[in-house]
């Protein structure tokens, strides 16, 4: 399930978007607006939603975070000239 999400994200709402890949929530972030989406299976699906929402492509970030393990990471989409999809920027463990 995709959520957008505009203020602090509910227990039950962060479980939902983690039924899409069995406790792993891909996320989009606006960093401009500081809005995001989290769920779907697919990053595309919420930067798509973001941008119809007003977003521009170079302010989006997209990552992932991992309920089980706690592991997040956070990945910059590049698509201009040098051809890179994306590349992971940081990966964190939280205690």
């Amino acid at each position: 399930m995709l959520f957008l999400i505009t203020s602090k994200i509910s227990e039950e709402n962060l479980k939902n978007a983690a039924e899409d890949l069995g406790g792993y929530i891909k996320f989009v972030v606006d960093v401009e607006k500081e809005i995001l989406t989290a769920g779907g299976v697919r990053h595309v699906q919420g930067k798509e939603l973001l941008l119809q929402n007003g977003s521009m492509q170079e302010n989006l970030w997209g990552g992932g975070f991992d309920l089980e393990t706690n592991e997040e990471f956070l990945v910059i989409e590049v698509e201009r000239d040098s051809g890179i999809k994306g590349q992971i920027v940081a990966v964190k463990h939280k205690a």
